[in-house]
């Protein structure tokens, strides 16, 4: 199939998992991305212990957020490989980064220096916490934003600390706002021939996904989120939300128009003072949830969806992975797509997009460090001078 981005050229000087994972939605979409790495070392997520599959020498994190990908190595203290480069960002429609402020800018390919070869071009930036302020020069790590960001005080239930997400949310989350903004830049150069920079950082990442609770606490004169002490779940909503154990298991209920209902079905008694006062409900979730925790626990999971779901209650079973990936509703997905290159073989999930009802799929693992790099350096002719003579370029990966 064509895909939309056939024939965009992303050049790609990030590294970890923020500014990888921008290029990644990018590749999926048929764009070509060329990954700048350092000679030996390369982009650092290659090596650090970040998760304990190791594949192909590389650890399995690498593989999933660089697969489908060209790898070009470059030392930028070496002024002919930076030549080659400033090449390579004039032919771009795409260039990115996430090293902290200034420190691209120093390497001479910040925005103004790529805008000055390449006046068209689309510039995606994320960095820590903006470009300017007290936390410039801090490190723009996922857990350090989350810890930043007011996030960790709405998981869990009141009497837990403080909660990270058990993934990688601010990188993940800024990697597909830059997306994002980056796919607008394009349209808007497609319709006016003008590039620009698109710029994002975990914090304000962060901050826009929660901006759901955030504006509760802006207009209700700064009151802040109050965990439920029995089966938190959302800091800013009322009983039955929440899981609960069953005789077997684990019940996530959500939202109920009737907290009627919701008794009668499951047999409580008990609750009546509730069912026609919601803010007095939500006021005293606890006390509900505890009655409805106690209920849930003298039946098993499949006897209550049994009763509920017929009956329209927002309810569902907490899977684990190996129990969501046997079901049929994954298997129809088909999420999972089997990828491989010189030195790795791997499963790994597909993009979450379908394209005229294909789904994004791509059998080319991530890239050996250098492998593209000579390659690279003879289709687009990098190093040859201006009156057609071969300059003194390395022309093998290192």
């Amino acid at each position: 199939m064509s895909l939309p981005l056939d024939g965009i050229l992303v050049v790609d000087f990030s590294q970890f998992l923020s500014g990888p994972l921008c290029s990644l939605k990018l590749a999926d979409l048929g764009a070509r991305v060329i990954k700048v790495e350092r000679p030996g070392l390369g982009d650092l997520c290659r090596t650090l212990y970040l998760s304990d599959t190791e594949i192909g020498g590389t650890n399995s994190l690498f593989h999933a957020i660089n697969r489908n990908k060209e790898s070009f190595t470059a030392d930028l203290r070496n002024e002919d490989d930076r030549a080659m480069l400033r090449d390579l960002v004039r032919r771009a429609d795409v260039v990115l980064q996430n090293f902290r402020p200034g420190v691209i800018e120093r390497q001479g390919f910040g925005y103004d220096d790529a805008k000055a070869l390449n006046p068209g071009v689309v510039y995606g930036s994320i960095s820590g916490y903006g470009e300017g302020g007290p936390w410039v020069d801090l490190p723009g790590q996922d857990l350090l934003a989350q810890a930043r960001s007011g996030l960790l005080w709405l998981t869990g239930s009141a009497g837990d600390p403080p909660m990270p997400m058990g993934l990688a949310a601010a990188d993940m989350m800024a990697g597909n706002a830059l997306a994002q903004g980056v796919l607008a830049a394009l349209v808007r150069k497609a319709r006016t021939g003008q590039g620009g920079l698109v710029q994002t950082s975990l914090l304000e990442a962060l901050l826009d996904f929660q901006f759901e609770v955030l504006t509760t606490h802006l207009n209700d004169g700064g009151r802040l989120p109050q965990r439920s002490a029995v089966n938190g779940a959302h800091a800013y909503l009322g009983a039955p939300y929440g899981v609960y154990q069953t005789a077997d298991g684990w019940l996530a209920l959500a939202m109920t128009p009737s907290l009627e209902r919701l008794a009668t079905l499951l047999g409580l008694q008990g609750l009546d003072n509730w069912f026609n006062d919601p803010r007095q409900a939500m006021r005293d979730r606890d006390a509900i949830k505890e009655i409805i925790a106690a209920g849930v626990k003298t039946m098993g999971t499949a006897h209550w969806l049994a009763v509920l779901q017929p009956a329209d209650i927002w309810c569902a079973e907490v899977m684990d992975w190996p129990g969501l990936m046997a079901s049929d509703a994954f298997g129809r997905l088909k999420m999972v797509q089997h990828i491989s290159g010189a030195t790795a073989s791997l499963d790994t999930l597909r993009g979450p997009l379908r394209i005229d009802g294909a789904a994004l799929t791509n059998p080319r693992a991530a890239p050996d460090l250098g492998q593209d790099r000579a390659a690279i350096i003879q289709e687009f002719g990098l190093g040859i001078s201006h009156t057609g003579q071969e300059g003194k370029w390395r022309t093998t990966a290192p």
